[in-house]
């Protein structure tokens, strides 16, 4: 069996170097969106009408269903959420 060191766990689910970034970006917005409503207290129910959405979208995304939500549709809940999104772009290693 041969092993492999990858830089982060997204390049070795998703071997296109786009997909993985994809996926890199949509897991930390999903982070940041799931412990602002943490930090909040808000209960799904309250989350859901504070970012315009239903109850069931936000239990998708406190259950980290990171499939169900597109980069878009996680920017928009982000801002929703009163947070700032920054992008940094760098030079691939």
């Amino acid at each position: 069996m041969r092993s492999e060191n990858f830089e982060n766990v997204w390049d070795a689910v998703e071997p296109a170097a786009e997909q993985a970034e994809h996926l890199r970006l949509r897991a930390a917005l999903m982070r940041a969106v799931r412990q602002r409503i943490e930090d909040e207290g808000w209960t799904q129910t309250e989350a859901a009408g504070l970012l315009g959405v239903t109850q069931p979208r936000i239990s998708d995304l406190m259950r980290g269903k990171l499939s169900l939500f597109s980069l878009d549709s996680l920017v928009g809940l982000a801002v929703a959420a009163g947070l700032r999104v920054h992008l940094t772009v760098d030079q691939a290693a």
